[in-house]
């Protein structure tokens, strides 16, 4: 895979729509074109314990940002036509699907690469897991900020340059 776009996102609490950021890398020509990181105001508007723990972004951090549909109307246009791709796309596709229904948006046909699903297809049992720290740093990545959307998208597009 050549050209694709490697994303991720993190909620604030148990809904998927609730995305408080998102990380985007653009592949062109298997060279990284372009790094996007944003925090979004979420929706619903409330942080779980949980989630906070997790990834360490607060209502604070996220009280002035813009909703989701500013955030991807300037991201939508630099992944037109391009393939997305996540370390557990199920999550993030849902995720991506949730908040286009609460903002009625009308969903474009994104087409979903899961680099969780080729690292079980292609490196088996010679992992211990298929998270996505363990499987980037096998295809020679080490990720250092597990959980901040944009750590996380990059590391997904060096699995993906090497494995998709």
């Amino acid at each position: 895979m050549d050209n694709f776009a490697a994303i991720d996102f993190e909620t604030a609490n148990s809904f998927r729509s609730s995305v408080c950021s998102v990380g985007v890398v653009i592949v062109r020509n298997r060279v990284v074109c372009n790094k996007i990181y944003r925090l979004i105001h979420p929706e619903p508007d409330f942080y779980n314990y949980f989630n906070t723990q997790i990834h360490g972004i607060t209502r604070n951090d996220t009280l002035q940002a813009p909703k989701f549909p500013e955030i991807w109307n300037e991201i939508s246009p630099l992944i037109e036509n391009l393939p997305l791709v996540a370390h557990n796309s199920t999550f993030d596709e849902s995720c991506l699907k949730a908040v286009f229904q609460k903002y009625e948006m009308e969903y474009p046909d994104y087409k979903f690469y899961c680099t969780c699903r080729a690292s079980r297809r292609i490196f088996g049992k010679q992992l211990p897991n298929h998270q996505l720290q363990t499987v980037a740093l096998k295809c020679g990545y080490d990720l250092q900020r597990h959980h901040h959307a944009l750590a996380d998208a990059i590391a997904c597009a060096k699995i993906a340059l090497e494995i998709l």
